[in-house]
Order: C-alpha cells, then structure tokens, then sequence
C-alpha cells in the first residue's frame, strides 16, 4: 500500500470527531460530497471500514476508534518534525520549559551558571502548565520538573529532593505550627492531595483567600508573600526534581545544560548539609 497523505488523516480526525460529514466539510472547507468520496477511497485503501454510516447517523467502528488515536499521534509527530526543524535553523539557542514556582531557586542558580560557561547558547523559558506537553511537541528543549509528572517517552536526570512544606492562609490555625502531619492536613476541608495545573502565583491566590491548602516544594516559600504561610510537613516524601528532554542524543548546547544542572544541584545539596 502507498503511503498514506497527512491530508487523508486530517480528514478522517475531522469526521471522526465531528462525526458528521457536512460539519467536518465546512471545519476543512471543502464540500461534503469530495469529503466523503475521500473517506471512502481511505478505507479501501487500508481495508477497514472505518465508520458505520446510516441516514440518520454516523459512527465509529472499533477499528476506526483506534486509527483516530494514531492518526492523531501521526498529525502531531508531523507538527513537531515542522517545529523542530523550523527551530534547528534558527541560531543556537536552548528553551527551557517553566512551570512558575517549581524549583525556582534551583532554576535561578542553573541559569546563573549555565550563563558563565564558555560559548554557551542563549536560553529563552517558555512558561508554561505543561512542561512535558511542551517537550514532546518539540516547543522546548529541557524543563525542570517534578518526578510526579507524566515523562513517557522522555529522558529525565533527577537533580535534587525538596522539604515538603503546606500552603496556608496566615490567618489558619495551623498557620502557627512549627510542622504539620500530612494526616492533620487531609482533614481540612480545602485541602488538596495534588495542585491545580495553574500557576504559583494563583495557586498562592487561592491559598490566601481561603479557597485550597496544598503541600508543594520548599522553593516555592520564597514567593508566597504575606498572606500565606509555608509550614513544614511531617509523613510526606519530599519532591523530586528532574531535568526532562525528549528522548535521544542531545545536542552538545543540551549536554552542557544537563552538566550545568548536575554541578548546581550537587552543590546546592553540599550547602544545604553544611548550614
């Protein structure tokens, strides 16, 4: 079989979500009688029949629910080639993926080092909910994450564990604790076992108003502000950082970076027993 157009896929995720030939025309502005000629000649081309079709409705079959999920994945593997490609010819710079308030004093030193090195490239952060999102799309080069996140299909290096410590509104009764029990804190009503995909400025926001009580990294205490208290918490494993990249050979600008990030957490970990 000749190899399938990326326009075929196209049109076929557009009648598999829309399902509904003349909405799916109108979304890729061609008639619906071409689009449905072409869905046809897709399906005797793989020999599958990819949808059942009425006069009143049409749906997926099993096989088509499974080339939706490819085709889907095939699209954005195209997405991200175009993107990549685009990238690798522009001057040598490395863009690091941001989720405000994660590791920020530990992305600070990383930056500040990785600047001094001999012939280093320009770093440019992407700030952003979705670090991984953001390397598999081929948007970004590294992000410092969480080793909660999701990394498949990634290459991860961990970098350095931080104190669990508990948001809270200054005004709380547990505000004024020297430490807190992670079992004390999911008794509290806006208490949350994991944060919201939104930044730390809002998450802090949010906090303050009363609305959640959230345990993150220590890092993030530096940027709460007056209206919220970080507390240490007891019963609870720290959080591991990570420095993620799309799998494969890095480029040299990449390895430097990895290197850089190695050194600073290592040292960061030195003084940190030391004080």
């Amino acid at each position: 079989m000749d190899r399938l157009e990326t326009r075929e896929l196209a049109y076929f995720v557009a009648v598999a979500e829309e399902l509904h030939f003349a909405r799916a025309a109108e979304r890729l502005g061609i008639a619906a009688p071409p689009l449905s000629r072409a869905i046809a000649r897709l399906e005797r081309r793989i020999g599958v029949r990819l949808f059942d079709r009425t006069s009143r409705r049409v749906s997926l079959t099993e096989a088509g629910n499974v080339f939706l999920a490819e085709s889907r994945a095939a699209l954005a593997a195209v997405d991200t080639a175009v993107r990549r490609a685009q990238r690798a010819a522009r001057p040598a710079r490395l863009v690091v993926a941001v989720r405000s308030g994660t590791g920020a004093g530990l992305l600070s030193d990383l930056l500040e080092a990785y600047a001094h090195r001999p012939a280093a490239a320009p770093v440019e952060l992407l700030f952003t909910t979705d670090q991984t999102q953001a390397l598999r799309e081929g948007a970004a080069d590294v992000a410092l994450l969480c080793a909660s996140a999701d990394a498949t299909g990634l290459t991860t290096t961990e970098l350095a564990v931080e104190s669990p410590v508990a948001l809270l509104p200054v005004s709380h009764p547990l505000a004024t604790r020297a430490a807190v029990p992670i079992e004390e804190l999911r008794r509290v009503d806006a208490y949350r076992a994991t944060c919201p995909p939104v930044s730390l400025d809002e998450i802090v926001d949010r906090v303050a108003l009363g609305q959640l009580v959230v345990v993150v990294g220590e890092s993030a205490a530096s940027r709460i502000g007056d209206a919220v208290v970080a507390v240490p918490v007891v019963g609870q494993a720290g959080t591991t950082l990570v420095l993620g990249r799309a799998a494969g050979t890095p480029t040299p600008d990449l390895k430097a970076f990895e290197r850089t990030a190695k050194d600073v957490a290592a040292r960061r970990l030195a003084t940190a027993g030391t004080a």
